[in-house]
């Protein structure tokens, strides 16, 4: 996709196979994403329980080289042995892209379906007794996108919509296909190769696996101090 203008992104972090530790390494990524963004002085909103939109001047020029698998090497706070565990998160940045350029997809009504559910907080926690959430799934691809963070259900089932167009769109490009029809082939977790490890035992460090270069302030890359990885590029 072309980068221009695009200030804003939805990015999503999803947790790999591992359990409770990839679960907590997914919500690690996430708030280290949330305090990047406060660094930044962008605008964070939360769509769901995996995903937010980050909104402010060259966000998605700044963000698209975080997509791709991230892994972690740690003592396992899940582990009574205390034991080193190794875990992976998927992480997807999307931009936002203009409501010109999403009404031009059209998914046909068969293709779509919906349901409501009560929404939670960033942490899972309720706080709302009624419907308001919405959850999509496209049929023919198997993508899922729920949305939460708008007071009514009409809104957060226009924003699941939009996320899921741009989902589509971002696939279509990918696949080289000029029809949404023609995409029928269930979607799911290309893992690949991560794009960088984080280490806190034995030692410290932060590696790029494209470049090799490594550093060791993890700690601060890991509240949110991104521009450290300008370094690795």
């Amino acid at each position: 996709m072309n980068s221009t203008n695009y200030n804003g992104v939805y990015l999503s972090v999803l947790a790999g196979a591992g359990g409770d530790d990839a679960k907590d390494w997914a919500q690690m990524l996430l708030r280290m994403y949330e305090k990047c963004a406060d660094k930044k002085g962008w605008k964070k909103q939360y769509v769901n329980e995996i995903t937010i939109s980050l909104k402010g001047e060259g966000v998605y020029e700044y963000l698209k080289g975080e997509s791709g698998v991230h892994r972690l090497v740690r003592i396992s706070p899940f582990d009574s042995k205390k034991l080193r565990h190794t875990s992976f998160a998927l992480v997807e940045v999307l931009p936002i892209l203009p409501p010109v350029e999403v009404s031009k997809i059209q998914i046909p009504e068969k293709d779509v379906k919906i349901d409501f559910f009560r929404s939670s907080g960033p942490g899972g926690q309720n706080v709302n007794k009624v419907e308001t959430a919405v959850r999509v799934s496209h049929l023919p691809t198997g993508i899922v996108i729920s949305s939460q963070s708008e007071r009514s259900q009409s809104a957060n089932r226009d924003k699941a919509m939009e996320l899921l167009k741009i989902k589509l769109i971002a696939l279509m490009r990918e696949k080289h296909e000029t029809a949404i029809e023609n995409l029928k082939v269930k979607v799911k977790p290309e893992w690949g190769h991560e794009i960088r490890s984080y280490v806190l035992h034995p030692y410290k460090q932060v590696k790029n696996h494209a470049t090799g270069i490594k550093i060791s302030r993890v700690e601060e890359v890991l509240n949110g101090d991104l521009d450290l990885l300008e370094s690795m590029k």
